[in-house]
């Protein structure tokens, strides 16, 4: 740890001693090694290669250039907390972390320091209550709602009633892989299904025990909460079982092309959930390939170029730099401050007008940020492996999950955030 942790400083004090004081700093918590590095890899280059692109297509976000601070946490918390504070005194505007546990860390730090955080799809789910958790986005959706969605997929294929089903969880035994169980739990009773919670432990490679369970008690449908070869492991076991891969169903951390490759053909079916499109057939990706790719400027080989975490980390990066702008509209300036930053993210709306202009058009639902909500609208959608043609599918339109569930859960639980860390709530208009 010592010889990671000594890396990832020189890397960050490599990368800041040539900053401009002029440059919009995006630090990206990345893992490029380790057991995640198969999933984080991906997302980093997604995320760079974005903000490369607006830098050498449009010369920057309003004329003002972004800087990517790389700093490599080996998805380890302790190390995530690390890169943060050696970045955040070089004018960062946002963290994105990429880990749950990172992001629980950050929470109250980045809060006194004035600095937003945005946990796109993971982190902590009760953070969508802006008026407690007023520099914690998770936008556009949480993994509450992920949960719903999963139930609601079950739902859909069984006529609308799972009454008397069986539903266990594969799930990664951290603060990420515990995010779904109450909610899941909430919504066994109220559908009148069995659930059964089974834990892996860091890093997944062994998983022989949970797949015998799974074998020996027989549930319908299997979700998973999984994260780097925890998945690969899980899809493998799956097959070997021969459970039908139609009824296991990863969270959207769990469905990229690096999970079920290894599994060739016995990975077909598999389905997973997302919240954005899949695959390279869209117009920005033209953009990709000429000004950075082509350029030999990519971060990394260009060969994750549309697969699913290199979108996603895209998605992420495009999401920073239109809350950028909107922070600079608000301001009036093009050299913004974290604070600043806050409120673009703030007031950001994603429509399909500007999804067209930006070279996604129908890449994701609509979504809009508010003071009171920091999540969007929670939409989510269904994709599916096709392992002979090797791609993803949406199988789904994006819909809604359960906020008849998800609502209180999420108000019990930033209400006790607030009552145990004395934070009085925001008035709203």
């Amino acid at each position: 740890m010592k010889g990671l942790k000594a890396a990832g400083i020189a890397m960050v004090a490599a990368l800041t001693s040539t900053t401009a004081v002029a440059d919009l700093v995006f630090p990206s918590l990345s893992y490029r090694t380790g057991p995640y590095a198969v999933n984080g890899i991906p997302y980093a280059d997604g995320y760079e290669d974005y903000l490369t692109l607006v830098n050498e297509r449009d010369g920057g976000i309003g004329g003002v250039k972004a800087k990517v601070l790389e700093c490599e946490t080996g998805y380890n918390t302790q190390k995530g907390v690390e890169c943060y504070e050696a970045t955040k005194g070089e004018g960062a505007l946002v963290y994105q972390p990429l880990s749950t546990g990172i992001t629980y860390q950050l929470i109250p730090k980045a809060t006194a320091d004035g600095i937003p955080v945005h946990s796109m799809g993971y982190g902590r789910t009760s953070a969508k209550n802006g008026k407690v958790f007023s520099h914690i986005f998770n936008y556009p959706v949480n993994y509450w709602d992920g949960a719903s969605h999963a139930v609601n997929h079950i739902l859909d294929v069984n006529g609308g009633d799972i009454a008397g089903k069986t539903i266990a969880l594969v799930y990664h035994n951290s603060a990420y892989g515990k995010e779904p169980i109450r909610t899941l739990e909430e919504l066994s009773k109220k559908h009148g299904y069995k659930f059964t919670p089974i834990a892996v432990d860091h890093p997944g490679q062994e998983q022989k025990s949970q797949w015998l369970q799974i074998r020996r008690e027989r549930p319908d449908y299997v979700l998973m909460w999984g994260w780097g070869v925890m998945n690969q492991v899980a899809i493998q076991e799956a097959a070997n079982i021969r459970f039908p891969m139609e009824n296991f169903i990863g969270i959207w951390w769990s469905g990229s092309e690096n999970d079920v490759l290894p599994a060739g053909i016995k990975a077909n079916g598999y389905k997973a959930l997302t919240f954005h499109g899949v695959g390279s057939d869209f117009p920005i990706f033209d953009d990709i390939k000429k000004y950075v790719v082509d350029a030999g400027k990519a971060a990394g080989a260009g060969d994750q170029v549309g697969t699913v975490l290199y979108n996603r980390g895209l998605y992420a990066a495009l999401l920073a730099v239109e809350a950028a702008k909107v922070a600079q509209e608000i301001h009036g300036t093009k050299d913004i401050n974290a604070a600043q930053m806050r409120d673009g993210m703030e007031a950001l709306v994603i429509d399909n007008a500007k999804m067209e202009a930006l070279g996604i058009p129908g890449f994701g639902p609509e979504f809009s940020v508010d003071c009171g909500n920091h999540g969007g609208p929670g939409l989510g959608a269904v994709q599916q492996w096709d392992a002979e043609a090797g791609t993803w599918s949406l199988i789904s339109d994006f819909a809604p999950s359960d906020m008849d569930v998800i609502q209180p859960l999420i108000d019990e639980d930033s209400s006790a955030f607030a009552t145990e860390n004395k934070i009085e709530m925001k008035e709203c208009a």
